[in-house]
C-alpha cells in the first residue's frame, strides 16, 4: 500500500512539473547611465522563431527616489528582420498624483508597463528594440534599469 501511495505522489508531482511551463520567452535588463542622456538609446535584440503564436511585450522600469517626475515618456523603435521599423511613443506613469510610487519596492521601484498585447510578429528572424527617453531634460536622473519582457500569450 505504501508503495502505491508513493507511486501516486511521484506521478502527481511529474504532472504538476509538466503543467507548469514557463511562458517567458525573453527577459533582459540594461543598467542605465545615471543620469540618462536624452540621446542615449538602449537596445534589446531577440530572435523570433515561432510566429504562429501571439506574445505580450512589456517594459520593465526600475527607478529610485531621485526621479523628479510622476511620468516618463519613452520613444520606442522596433526594427524587424526585413528592415521595416515600427515607432511608438509611450507614457509610463510612475507615481500617483500624491507622489507615491506605483511600482513595487522600497528604495528602487519596479514597474511593468505593457506595450503590446497578443502581438503576432509578422516574420521570423532577429528583431531589435530601441528605447530612448523622451523627457525635456537632456540629463534624466533616477532611472536605474530598463528591461524588455516578452511572454507567450497563454489565452
Amino acid at each position: 500500500m505504501e508503495r502505491y501511495v508513493r507511486h501516486i505522489i511521484q506521478n502527481s508531482l511529474c504532472f504538476i512539473c509538466l503543467a507548469c511551463t514557463n511562458s517567458v520567452y525573453y527577459d533582459q535588463y540594461q543598467s542605465m547611465e545615471n543620469p540618462w542622456n536624452k540621446n542615449k538609446e538602449i537596445f534589446f535584440t531577440y530572435e523570433i522563431e515561432d510566429q504562429s503564436v501571439s506574445y505580450n511585450l512589456s517594459l520593465q522600469i526600475r527607478n529610485n527616489n531621485l526621479y523628479p517626475y510622476q511620468n516618463l515618456w519613452l520613444f520606442l523603435e522596433e526594427k524587424q528582420p526585413d528592415g521595416h521599423v515600427l515607432r511608438d511613443t509611450i507614457e509610463c506613469i510612475l507615481a500617483d498624483s500624491y507622489g507615491k510610487w506605483i511600482g513595487s519596492g522600497i528604495s528602487i521601484y519596479h514597474l511593468t508597463v505593457p506595450i503590446r498585447t497578443r502581438y503576432t510578429f509578422p516574420q521570423k528572424g532577429q528583431y531589435t528594440f530601441a528605447v530612448q527617453q523622451g523627457m525635456r531634460d537632456d540629463w534624466l536622473k533616477g532611472i536605474e534599469q530598463l528591461g524588455l519582457r516578452i511572454e507567450k500569450n497563454e489565452l
